[in-house]
């Protein structure tokens, strides 16, 4: 059923409505956007006093979660005299962002979750680079493509443009090869329909209007086919949700941040190295300087809650070994003939039979559960470590071996375990002032069930309904020849049954270009966007597909050897589902000291991926500012409604 042929609000278009749409006031509204004088950026909020901006008494914050979302708000607060500390589980900061060494090749390289594209209306993140000084960081890549398995649509190109709505369309419109194959109909009612609805944005209304409904099921009867396929899909997948799980409110917010509502033109920058050097390590070089202490390998173990608020936590260092005996249950669904599973989800616990010993197959580096492979090794499936059938590391970038445990004793179907003493830490206990949880959409989750104590029901229930997306995979090949490529160096595919995008790091990462200068080699990336694991339930499914698909995209490699791989794959993005905005988190929470920061968290006005973790970072640091009575930071973004409203 097409939602908007059936929404009380869009059921009937008055002759009035229509002439209003394409009659004089319409083009005088069209004529009006100069290609001269761009719109500006609107700012969401500006305090009209003049206050503070600096703190004059003793104030602490514990930041926890060290992605984006996270290093934002350290990075604000600590500029302005907060006692920051700033908690991270892994290694590295940076989340899904963070970078690492692998071997390669006979060479350390650095390797990251995918490549990143830096959008000039990221205004919020943009003004962090340039608060930092590090704008020589990244560079443009001048155009980018989009090209489709289906050969009746050619390779769509887009490059910079000063042109605001609707002069972006019509620049389109001119440009694109496959013009005639949009299928817009405006005579239709439901294409003009379809029309009104992605060019006539407004945020509250929009939601209402389409969150109850998915992307999928909105498309299939009477949208314009060609629009779809060309637009809609491939820009639709690059916000690592899938069609059939996306709502469509999200979808028209997504569109207005990305072009719509945008003034500044379809193109953007990449950085010179990993995002790690580029950005990471410079906000976080910041964030020290200031007085602000980060502590990486931490996890949280404990949450005090008293009368309503956090009054303290505890973390651990390094093995967070559990030594009090406890329970898990015969895992049912993967079986073994030499090893029994205990446990489920991401608390998984493998014993030889019969064993006295078992390990957690939890994997040291950022938690992903390790899994066996033909080989007898237990591979992680996130960012490639490898350890032996006995736990111990074989390959990073995990740093530790598995944790082992000792078997207390059995009962029927279930294994009670302990800890083993070696290596054992003691917990830290840290209080403050103020708490935020800016971790990834599994990890706060995870702190709400380590909280003791009374919390409100409703910020409990919002939690734990917050979704995750389809898994998305990254794979990186090592190629011992160059090839020809008339494609941009980032290139979004689609059609295919995985792949949704190639990256030629040997073009646009000096490291890489480096390599491949000295040994005239290239080094290709694939990212699948969001992929079904029915489809791909191992890794061997993602790397031969991944393979397969390479050579058709690029046939002269199949004529290179292949020199290295490496695959990461996670299951951590922020699903956005029908009916999931009016219960999404926000900012401020119903316990007095906590606040929510991460892409997860409904946003007040339109952003998207990165842009919208910086920016729910900068969020809750002004909620913070505004309970000391200090001045916000004056937040960006565009125009938050659209044009053509009705």
């Amino acid at each position: 059923m097409n939602q908007l042929s059936n929404s009380p609000e869009s059921s009937t278009f008055s002759r009035r409505t229509l002439l209003k749409w394409f009659g004089i006031g319409s083009i005088a509204g069209v004529t009006g956007y100069s290609r001269f004088s761009k719109p500006q950026p609107t700012v969401f909020q500006r305090d009209t006093l003049k206050l503070p901006r600096m703190l004059n008494q003793d104030k602490s914050v514990v930041v926890i979660g060290a992605g984006l979302a996270g290093l934002a708000c350290a990075y604000e607060l600590s500029q302005r005299g907060f006692a920051v500390t700033l908690l991270e589980k892994s290694p590295q900061l940076g989340g899904k962002i963070a970078s690492w060494q692998v071997e390669a090749v006979g060479e350390t390289f650095i390797m990251e979750h995918g490549f990143h594209g830096f959008f000039p209306q990221y205004y919020n993140l943009n003004s962090l680079v340039t608060e930092l000084g590090i704008n020589e960081h990244f560079q443009s890549l001048n155009f980018y493509a989009v090209v489709y398995r289906d050969r009746k649509y050619q390779p769509e190109v887009f490059r910079p443009s000063r042109s605001a709505f609707p002069w972006n369309i019509i620049d389109l419109a001119i440009a694109s090869p496959n013009r005639l194959q949009w299928g817009i109909n405006l005579i239709n009612l439901k294409h003009l329909q379809v029309f009104q609805a992605i060019t006539g944005f407004q945020r509250e209304k929009n939601y209402r209007r389409f969150d109850n409904i998915s992307v999928a099921d909105w498309v299939e009867k009477e949208f314009p086919r060609g629009l779809y396929d060309l637009y809609f899909l491939p820009f639709a997948k690059s916000s690592l949700n899938a069609p059939d799980l996306m709502s469509v409110g999200e979808l028209m917010q997504f569109f207005h941040f990305y072009f719509f509502g945008n003034p500044e033109g379809l193109a953007f920058n990449g950085t010179k190295d990993d995002m790690g050097t580029s950005l990471v390590q410079p906000i976080a070089k910041a964030i020290l300087s200031n007085g602000g202490k980060i502590i990486t390998g931490a996890t949280v173990s404990e949450i005090s809650a008293v009368e309503g608020k956090i009054d303290s936590l505890k973390y651990l260092i390094g093995t967070n070994k559990n030594n009090v005996p406890f329970w898990v249950k015969r895992n049912s669904v993967v079986a073994d003939e030499k090893i029994e599973y205990f446990g489920a989800a991401d608390e998984v616990f493998a014993a030889q039979i019969g064993a006295q010993e078992a390990i957690s197959l939890t994997c040291t580096h950022q938690g992903c559960t390790v899994k066996k492979t033909d080989d007898g090794k237990f591979h992680c499936p996130c960012h490639g470590a490898v350890f032996a059938d006995d736990g111990k590391v074989l390959k990073g970038p995990a740093q530790r071996d598995l944790n082992k445990f000792k078997v207390v004793q059995r009962q029927d179907e279930e294994l009670q375990l302990v800890a083993t003493n070696q290596e054992s830490t003691l917990p830290q206990t840290i209080t403050a002032d103020y708490y935020v949880f800016a971790t990834d959409v599994p990890g706060v989750q995870q702190l709400f069930k380590r909280i003791n104590g009374d919390v409100e029901q409703k910020v409990r229930s919002q939690v734990a309904n917050l979704s995750i997306a389809d898994p998305f995979a990254v794979c990186r090949f090592w190629f011992d020849r160059d090839f020809h490529w008339e494609q941009s160096s980032f290139t979004s595919l689609s059609g295919y049954q995985l792949t949704d995008s190639i990256t030629l790091y040997h073009r646009i990462q000096e490291q890489f270009i480096d390599w491949a200068k000295r040994t005239g080699g290239s080094v290709v990336e694939l990212h699948a966007y969001c992929y079904k694991e029915k489809q791909f339930p191992t890794q061997e499914t993602l790397l031969t597909t991944f393979e397969q698909e390479l050579y058709e995209i690029v046939p002269e490699l199949k004529q290179a050897k292949v020199l290295h791989r490496e695959l990461v794959n996670q299951h951590n993005f922020s699903g956005y589902p029908p009916n999931s905005y009016a219960e999404r988190p926000e900012t401020s929470t119903g316990v007095s000291n906590l606040i929510f920061a991460g892409d997860w968290v409904k946003m007040p006005f339109p952003c998207g991926l990165m842009e919208r973790a910086v920016s729910s970072g900068l969020l809750a640091a002004n909620e913070i500012l505004s309970r000391e009575s200090l001045q916000r930071r004056s937040l960006l973004s565009v125009n938050p409604e659209g044009l053509l409203q009705i």
